[in-house]
């Protein structure tokens, strides 16, 4: 059915080529065609006869080498063909096909419809295949494959809570993978007003997409694989810069910690039980009357001492920020903000009003160069203070009573001077917060690594903060539904992501918590919180076995730090999710899309998460392969499904045979001591390999040259097994540190094993059938030989 007001783009008239730019005239409108890579085509359409200012706040990478396409016309259509892909043009009425170079079709217009507008906002139909997998779309609750759903773009205050059936949500990310057995391919829309996404919800075997202003305007990225797409996608939008190490600690934060005194006694409480834990937050209490970038006297009479303080015991100080400024006359961000007109108008020119924590509030445009850098440097005092982070929250932007708890949508922005309606910059209002305060921070601290967390985001924000999936609830079902979310949020190209361990809204319970805390050790982003007048959410509020629990699981985060920290350091090169859906890796596997409770850590751990209560439990699939159980050393092979029995104190985890895991110490916080001994541990039954990467953690000097990487590389066969070390590469020289390499698998005393040729001393433990061999790291390339 075509809607009314509906105009097609029509019959192609004539088409012109300029480089690897080609223009296609069409009844209804103009498209444009970029080859901007083998792998890369970008898509506009508008339905005048000119395109508008081609600015994006998304995409990064305009550069482009472009590629050599081959051209080919006939009556019924043009062919562009690259080394990867083929784009088939049809004339009469135009449409677009897209092919891989073996033929393979990846998406196509639908017949009937294909691209147009409706009352002049763009829309656009596909071809939905029975047999392909939706994946991406960011921050978006239900199971993992989105197909047969219909979402919505519009950073959204979810508010009081959301459901398992909530959309929108918090973030937007409107890039999409769709997935067949050996084909794969993204389609990002950079467009930033809201839209939709219908994966055959309305319509069987139709993709609709539409948006409520602005242009068609699409990036199509071929894989096949997952890791190819968001390789290329990331390219195009950004990576996530290297974090601090310490942001990969554990976070304890709630609604709110106040005064002083408790937030001291929540640091000596952490160390006392020896909790580890890097990070401890100051949300809004804290302030003056809420007016950002104040403190409560009263409450933290000297912030500074306390930050120092904390700061000798290992704790880090982060504080929440939001953009509602209070319309008062004696507060100073107000006065300037004022005075300099920085604040979002409303048509008639006055600054727009909204009721938020501090009551009456005006809020930055930050689509302004000018504003960004003020906010930016309006965190000195917090800096020159010691705050070692910033949380951006409230910054859909969240209007307390607002129209859909917003401002209004005809708030007028600078937006690069072109005074466009919120409505064209709501989306990116809280990334765009996110960038002023990342690169504020830059400014005041040139040699630090910022930190800085984010409640509303758009593609690309990746680049300024991490996030979490903001008020979630101490539920059973938010539990569960924390992984296919933040695997959603890591397909879109945010590696950094996290939920509130525990739940925000509601009481916690101690099978909850310890549960949640399980998973938790396997996010990205690890943070307890919890909201005001609820039960505490401490480890130890839970009593002793839960206590016990949590400081196994961060223990053993802590423990894998080294392994960890490589995996951010991929993800800054190669936009790599750190936690991982299995279709990530395993995409010609069909079973793999109906499995939301399940995710892979990098690529040597699956974990399977307890999500029911009173479960001790549960099914788990282990994919092609050999696996092995983490915590009992039996080994399975998939593709299998298989029952994990775990009690209270047990999360299923296995190791990828062929794995090379490297472990540090049980640290309290991550600077506490250095990494020594380097622990490898090395799961056999398959050949494998890791290349370590380490730097200082803290500094910018990575970018200069100072960081490292070894090689490992592990192959077996013939009653040997070989373990290859490269010579590190860069300029970072560790501390001084002794190497010890854990067999595991064994079930006898080996017979010979050789360093560099040379016999060497090793120990066999048969309850735990782990050979181990040690050395002093000096950096150099060595060869370890066992044999049985």
């Amino acid at each position: 059915m075509i809607p009314q007001g509906t105009q097609h783009i029509g019959n192609l008239i004539r088409w012109e080529r300029r480089n690897n730019q080609f223009d296609l005239f069409c009844q209804g409108g103009r498209v444009r065609i970029y080859v901007l890579a083998p792998d890369l085509i970008r898509v506009r359409a508008t339905p005048g006869e000119e395109f508008g200012p081609d600015e994006s706040w998304a995409v990064v990478k305009s550069d482009w080498d472009g590629a050599a396409v081959d051209v080919s016309e006939t009556a019924r259509g043009i062919s562009l063909s690259t080394e990867k892909l083929r784009l088939e043009i049809g004339k009469q009425p135009l449409r677009l096909r897209f092919y891989d170079a073996q033929g393979g079709l990846l998406s196509a217009d639908e017949d009937a419809r294909g691209m147009g507008w409706q009352d002049g906002a763009p829309v656009a139909y596909f071809v939905l295949p029975d047999d392909e997998h939706i994946l991406g779309l960011g921050e978006k609750v239900g199971p993992l494959d989105k197909r047969d759903h219909k979402w919505e773009m519009w950073n959204t205050d979810a508010h009081p809570r959301h459901l398992p059936t909530t959309d929108p949500m918090y973030e937007s990310y409107p890039i999409y993978l769709g997935l067949r057995p050996g084909l794969g391919y993204a389609r990002f829309f950079d467009n930033t007003w809201r839209s939709h996404f219908d994966f055959g919800y309305s319509e069987p075997g139709v993709f609709r997409y539409d948006a409520a202003g602005g242009e068609l305007n699409y990036y199509f990225i071929y894989g096949p694989t997952p890791a190819a797409i968001l390789d290329r996608y990331t390219e195009l939008t950004g990576r996530m810069p290297l974090p601090p190490r310490w942001a990969l600690g554990h976070h304890q934060c709630r609604w709110s910690y106040y005064p002083e005194s408790r937030v001291r006694e929540i640091a000596e409480g952490l160390r006392r039980r020896n909790l580890p834990t890097d990070v401890i937050y100051l949300d809004i209490d804290y302030m003056d009357g809420y007016r950002v970038f104040t403190w409560d006297k009263e409450r933290f009479p000297d912030p500074a001492r306390l930050i120092a303080d904390l700061r000798e015991q290992g704790f880090r100080i982060v504080t929440i920020i939001d953009p509602g400024v209070k319309v008062d006359e004696e507060y100073y961000v107000y006065r300037e903000g004022l005075a300099r007109g920085y604040f979002c108008r409303k048509p008639d020119g006055t600054p727009f009003v909204g009721p938020v924590w501090p009551g009456d509030a005006v809020f930055p445009d930050f689509t302004h160069p000018e504003v960004r850098r003020w906010w930016g440097d309006l965190h000195r005092e917090l800096v020159e203070i010691g705050v070692a982070g910033i949380w951006d929250d409230m910054n859909e932007p969240s209007v307390f009573g607002g129209v859909n708890w917003t401002m209004d949508e005809d708030v007028i922005h600078y937006d690069n001077g072109h005074e466009t309606p919120h409505s064209k910059s709501h989306n990116v209002y809280g990334m765009l917060m996110a960038r002023a305060t990342r690169e504020g921070l830059e400014r005041l601290r040139p040699n630090e690594r910022p930190f800085v967390l984010t409640r509303a985001a758009y593609a690309g924000v990746q680049r300024y903060a991490a996030v979490w999936m903001g008020d979630n609830s101490s539920w059973w079902e938010h539990l569960w539904l924390a992984m296919p979310m933040c695997m959603s949020v890591g397909m879109a190209g945010q590696p950094f992501v996290g939920v509130d361990i525990g739940g925000f809204s509601d009481d916690c319970t101690p099978e909850l918590y310890a549960r949640w805390v399980q998973l938790g050790a396997f996010m990205p982003f690890c943070r307890t919180h919890s909201a005001l007048d609820t039960r505490d959410q401490e480890p130890w509020a839970f009593g002793p076995e839960t206590e016990r629990i949590a400081r196994k699981y961060l223990e053993l985060r802590y423990r894998l730090l080294p392994y960890t920290y490589t995996l951010f350091w991929e993800a800054s090169q190669t936009g790599a999710p750190i936690m991982r859906p299995l279709a990530y890796a395993y995409p010609d596997d069909p079973i793999v899309y109906d499995i939301s409770d399940q995710f892979l850590w990098g690529d040597a751990f699956l974990v399977a998460p307890i999500y029911q209560e009173n479960m001790p439990h549960r099914a788990v699939y282990l994919p092609a392969g050999r696996w092995i159980d983490y915590w009992t050393e039996d080994v399975h092979t998939g593709p299998a499904w298989i029952v994990a029995e775990a009690p209270l104190d047990t999360l299923p985890l296995y190791v990828r045979a062929g794995s090379i895991i490297p472990i540090g110490p049980v640290m309290q916080y991550t600077d506490e001591k250095p990494l020594d001994p380097l622990t490898l541990e090395i799961y056999g039954g398959d050949a494998g390999h890791f290349v370590l990467y380490e730097d200082d953690g803290l500094t910018m000097a990575y970018r200069e040259g100072m960081w490292a990487t070894t090689k490992f590389i592990y192959k077996e066969g013939d009653g040997e097994v070989v373990l290859t070390v490269g010579e590190r590469q860069g300029r970072y020289r560790p501390a001084p540190r002794r190497i010890v390499v854990r067999f595991h698998g064994w079930s006898t005393t080996p017979t010979s094993v050789m360093l560099d040729g040379r016999p060497v001393d090793a120990t066999f433990d048969p309850a735990t059938k782990v050979v181990s061999v040690s050395w002093q790291d000096d950096g150099r390339p060595h060869q370890l030989m066992i044999r049985s």
